[in-house]
């Protein structure tokens, strides 16, 4: 099909993106001798994809040691000691965690910046470790590999006319979801680990109502569940498993099991990178900037920007206009415009291709066809790499037209003041001081949006609560 050809994940991209992991990121979490996996090569490459889709292992040697200890904990307090586990720290922003059968576990730093102490950290180790041990991740592994969801590119929208664009262009690692009846398992078997280990045990219900929140602040910002690289996409935090959680750690509350282990952890995560790492590239607002490459663009106004692992894409409100940045292979001594008319895209009109300088820079542009949508297509040579934006639209309009012209003439190279500027977000731990507020201390938050309501989820306080003196909290600063 046109549109899948057209936004589909490889479609002759580099796979590796944009450019190698950054420098913070290993092929993989050291091996401790005491946590050795066995590895199968279906593992292995699952490992690698991981890996690949989530920005590479995030190096922390503080942050390793606490989650070390912790699983340590929670291994000696489970009915299977003998199940050795191994944790990597992914270097994404998003708020994911999940297991592979052999007990390889996997965590993002967004999910750890979001957590506010030790137990709800536990929580969400002991829930993937339940999933090891009750045999779930084998089961879907199993239904993973049958239906061959992993990596999967949606293909056809006519059987859903509710999808948008976002869904052709926004690639994620796609796991068979976990049932409704495994979830409550994994939470019960979960939850009395965590307890057995002297970790509160209301850390999981916590934990699920700060993921639900986290989740909120994205609410309306496009048409599709704008949880689908979260952790809830796979691990839904209904009321009810909520409830759920908080009944189940009514059976071990007891005054020796209600170590939330507070300070310990918020030491270990200060200074931790929040969000996007800018050595891959960064998106503040609806502008897109790529330091250690050098350059940047503006997508249109009501547009929102996001930064995968394969391309940088963009929905406008509503859904009916969506946009793709990537970098492909065309050799030096092809054309552009013989690139675009080379057949990686179906019903592009030849006659349509046309030479343009964009701000310095050789590109070519094209328009195509398909039955629901409208491209429109660019080809940018920066340096030794090809740039390629792909504009969809459900109906050709100036509007359309105009946003894809603009955003296009919007490359350009970075100055080396805004090179030197780009730092990555990062979690401040501090102390509340007298006369602080929410309000104040949320006015210190840097490139989040909804800064007040941030800070109150980050800190894992409700609508009401307030802040005293010698608190400490979480800020967001760069």
């Amino acid at each position: 099909m046109l549109i899948c050809a057209a936004l589909m994940l490889s479609a002759c991209g580099n796979a590796g993106r944009f450019e190698q992991a950054s420098p913070t990121a290993s092929a993989a979490a050291p091996t401790k001798p005491n946590r050795v996996v066995q590895q199968t090569p279906a593992t292995e490459r699952e490992h690698e994809r991981i890996l690949s889709s989530y920005g590479g292992a995030y190096d922390d040697p503080k942050l390793e040691a606490l989650i070390g200890q912790t699983v340590d904990r929670l291994v000696a307090a489970s009915d299977r000691p003998d199940q050795a586990y191994k944790v990597t720290i992914l270097n994404s922003g998003a708020v994911n965690a999940f297991a592979l059968p052999t007990g390889q576990l996997y965590v993002t730093r967004g999910l750890i910046a979001l957590a506010s102490d030790t137990s709800e950290l536990s929580s969400v180790l002991s829930h993937e470790m339940a999933h090891v041990l009750a045999k779930h991740a084998s089961i879907r592994e199993d239904q993973a590999r049958q239906a061959a969801v992993v990596t999967r590119v949606v293909t056809d929208m006519s059987s859903d006319p509710d999808l948008t664009a976002l869904a052709l262009a926004k690639t994620k690692l796609t796991m068979a979801s976990f049932s409704r009846q495994q979830e409550f398992e994994a939470d019960g078997i979960g939850v009395g680990i965590a307890a057995r280990a002297h970790f509160d045990p209301y850390g999981a219900a916590r934990f699920l109502t700060a993921m639900e929140r986290n989740a909120a602040l994205k609410v309306g910002r496009t048409a599709l569940d704008p949880r689908a690289q979260d952790f809830l996409s796979s691990h839904p935090a209904t009321p009810e498993r909520v409830a759920n959680a908080q009944a189940t750690a009514r059976q071990y509350s007891s005054p020796e099991s209600n170590e939330r282990d507070r300070e310990t952890y918020l030491a270990a995560i200060d200074n931790i990178v929040y969000g996007e790492d800018p050595s891959e590239g960064f998106v503040r607002g609806r502008r897109f900037l790529h330091p250690k490459l050098g350059f940047t663009f503006t997508a249109p106004d009501t547009f929102t920007l996001d930064n995968t692992a394969q391309a940088v894409i963009g929905v406008r409100e509503g859904g009916n206009q969506a946009m793709r940045f990537d970098v492909v292979r065309v050799p030096a001594e092809q054309s552009l415009g013989d690139y675009l008319n080379s057949g990686w895209m179906e019903g592009v009109e030849k006659a349509s291709t046309e030479d343009l300088n964009i701000n310095g820079f050789p590109a070519s542009a094209a328009t195509a066809h398909g039955d629901q949508w409208q491209f429109k297509v660019y080809a940018l040579r920066f340096g030794s790499d090809v740039y390629r934006f792909i504009f969809a639209a459900k109906q050709k309009t100036t509007e359309s037209e105009r946003n894809a012209r603009e955003t296009v003439n919007s490359f350009r190279r970075l100055t080396l003041e805004e090179i030197q500027s780009a730092r990555p977000l990062r979690i401040k731990v501090i102390n509340v001081q007298p006369g602080d507020t929410v309000e104040s201390l949320s006015h210190r938050m840097a490139g989040v949006d909804h800064p007040a309501d941030r800070f109150r989820v980050l800190n894992g306080l409700d609508v009401h609560a307030q802040v005293k003196p010698r608190d400490r909290v979480k800020i967001v600063v760069d």
